[in-house]
């Protein structure tokens, strides 16, 4: 069995941005993390009744894409992880407006496709065994130069 560090090790957020608990597993072409909606890390982000709106479950996929790619980063040169970019999504859907207050979400991704730079992944999110969110997200990952020109020009601009 694998102990994994907390996700904040594999992403190249700091809080209050990192909206993971937990890594729970991660394989060749897979990740799951966790993460409680409640007083933790989700704090800033949830409603009036404690409720974490639905659309924050493609951040947190692209969350658990981030740690698979942070987690694989440090086995090979043990850097802090560098940024990706989310290139977009694709059929999301959640089965109600909010994660409820409470409840553990626990986020799965599959690797599709990968090749230097773009990656493709499902991913889920479940409540007790339960789908309630999926989708498919597309990412980016610039090399070093290209990161350096992109953070110039916002710099710049």
């Amino acid at each position: 069995m694998v102990n994994y560090k907390s996700a904040a090790a594999y992403l190249p957020h700091d809080a209050p941005m990192v909206l993971l608990d937990r890594v729970l597993s991660v394989s060749d072409e897979s990740a799951c993390c966790e993460v409680t909606v409640g007083e933790g890390v989700l704090a800033p982000f949830l409603t009036a009744q404690g409720d974490l709106p639905a659309w924050f479950g493609i951040e947190i996929i692209a969350q658990t894409i981030g740690v698979w790619a942070g987690w694989h980063g440090r086995q090979v040169d043990d850097l802090k992880p560098s940024p990706g970019m989310l290139l977009g999504g694709r059929g999301y859907r959640c089965e109600a407006a909010a994660f409820p207050a409470g409840s553990t979400l626990k986020v799965s991704i599959t690797l599709l496709m990968r090749d230097e730079k773009i990656g493709s992944f499902d991913g889920q999110i479940t409540i007790d065994g339960e789908r309630y969110a999926s989708g498919r997200l597309n990412t980016y990952q610039p090399d070093r130069e290209e990161l350096h020109q992109l953070l110039q020009q916002g710099n710049n601009g």
